[in-house]
């Protein structure tokens, strides 16, 4: 995309465009990733002054030093903005003029990348207006698709039945921004490129394997769109269950796209479909003192609505390499803390001699404090022989000089303008996905299951200890990680 490129960022004017799409493109540009003839149109219904949207873009970037802030002056003359509808013909006309007006007289091949910051509601007729009056016959065309890629199976196979009417797959990118995190990255150097990990990446030497994600905050106001979808879609489906099969993948014949995704589909196959069963589902109440409200009393939450805000998951895999084993998911809102990991905890020692010894476990943080840590005993140093957990600690903020892990948005949309889609949802993948959550989720909904109540700020609601425990995993209540200082 080195002759001309025109990124077109469709809902320029919501909240995901300025606090996400805009920072991740100014990252880019100052770090010298965008090509030099690059504009940047937003499109939106609002009617706003160009100056004014200027200003919003600027009031969530944040500039470090004098040369950031030169660079942000540059990056915004780039930036452009017209209105008009979605779902009319009309104005993607007049945003084909405008964009053709901005690449004149350019010779040579002219790019364009679409950035779907949109509602659900909107997708389909926007990627039709986009392919029937943008779509550019003398270079190359990328349409980035956000989440939610529906609700179940059959409104995702809708969407996707849609897009593939008018977009080629190669061009369609669903980005779910938990592949950019770096991290989630790391899991395949990490999987592949050791061979001790390699060795022990199995049933015979895993007990089991967590997932988890937690969030400290409620839906803070936005509870009438979170209660359209759950935690279970919102989390669970998507950012979860892609974590989970990089995890369990077979190594790829290489780190061809489409390789990579060809194990991940292999992965997904391999499970069966969550029972109700296999899972423990939450609801939060006003903290303990009553200075944050409960999710039943968020605007626009129905008072009878039985949508999670925390839901645990077990999965199995019916393959060679991890049958019996358990992988454990976990996602919630309201809870004690931030954070999202992998926690792969390894079989007790055969024949321990040594009394009270915890298990090994790999732990990949992905947020917050990047970091990979392995817990192992080791002798309490002194006099006595004892054995104590400890661990082997790579603490990213403490280890690297390098400048700051870049946001997953800046990393995903970056590979979109190489071209490079491993790190991208594929439609077949999608499918079976949903096959997977898709009957638990109708079960949840026509049943009306009552969530168990939990208060605000708690680990979750009772049971969860239980459920964990009685899927394999062990804690060590005498063992705490502490972050390694700098």
């Amino acid at each position: 995309m080195s002759d001309n490129l025109c990124i077109v960022v469709l809902g320029a004017s919501g909240d995901l465009a300025f606090k996400k799409t805009y920072p991740a493109l100014f990252g880019l540009y100052k770090n010298g990733f965008l090509p030099v003839r690059t504009q940047i149109v937003g499109y939106a219904r609002s009617s706003i002054d160009l100056d004014d949207f200027k200003k919003r873009i600027s009031s969530k970037i944040k500039i470090a030093n004098a040369t950031e802030g030169q660079a942000l002056t540059q990056f915004l003359e780039k930036c452009y903005y017209t209105n008009g509808a979605y779902d009319k013909p009309e104005s993607f006309i007049k945003l084909n003029a405008f964009v053709q007006n901005l690449e004149g007289g350019v010779t040579g091949a002219r790019h364009r990348v679409f950035y779907m910051a949109l509602p659900p509601s909107v997708f389909i007729p926007a990627s039709k207006g986009l392919k029937n009056h943008l779509y550019t016959t003398r270079g190359s065309n990328r349409l980035v698709v956000e989440k939610p890629f529906g609700k179940d199976f059959d409104s995702s196979k809708e969407l996707s039945k849609a897009l593939a009417e008018s977009w080629h797959e190669d061009e369609i990118y669903r980005i779910d921004h938990y592949l950019g995190k770096e991290m989630v990255k790391n899991l395949m150097v990490i999987r592949f490129a050791n061979i001790f990990f390699s060795a022990v990446w199995n049933r015979f030497y895993i007990d089991n394997v967590q997932i988890t994600f937690k969030e400290k905050i409620g839906t803070e106001g936005r509870g009438g769109y979170f209660d359209e979808f759950g935690i279970i879609r919102d989390i669970m489906q998507n950012h979860l269950l892609q974590i989970l099969t990089i995890v369990a993948m077979e190594k790829p014949v290489s780190l061809d796209a489409e390789h990579v995704r060809d194990e991940k589909v292999k992965v997904l196959r391999a499970m069966t479909p969550l029972a109700v069963e296999d899972v423990l589902l939450g609801q939060y109440t006003a903290s303990a003192d009553g200075s944050v409200p409960g999710y039943l009393e968020d605007p626009g939450v129905p008072k009878d609505s039985v949508t999670p805000t925390y839901a645990a998951a077990v999965f199995n895999i019916n393959n060679e390499r991890w049958s019996g084993v358990p992988f454990i998911l976990k996602a919630g809102k309201a809870l004690n803390e931030a954070k999202a990991e992998v926690r792969i905890q390894f079989q007790d020692v055969p024949g321990n001699i040594y009394g009270n010894v915890g298990r090994n476990e790999l732990v990949i943080r992905v947020q917050p404090n990047e970091a990979v840590y392995v817990k192992f005993m080791n002798k309490q140093p002194g006099l006595s022989a004892n054995p104590i957990m400890s661990e082997l600690d790579l603490s990213y903020h403490s280890r690297y000089n390098e400048p700051k892990i870049p946001d997953a948005y800046e990393s995903l949309i970056l590979d979109v303008l190489k071209g490079d889609k491993s790190n991208f949802v594929r439609d077949d993948e999608l499918d079976e996905a949903w096959k997977l959550f898709t009957p638990l989720l109708h079960k949840i909904e026509g049943e009306k299951i009552a969530p168990k109540k939990y208060q605000f700020g708690t680990r979750g609601p009772e049971g969860v200890d239980d459920f964990v425990a009685k899927h394999g995993y062990q804690r060590h209540h005498e063992y705490e990680w502490t972050p390694s200082k700098i």
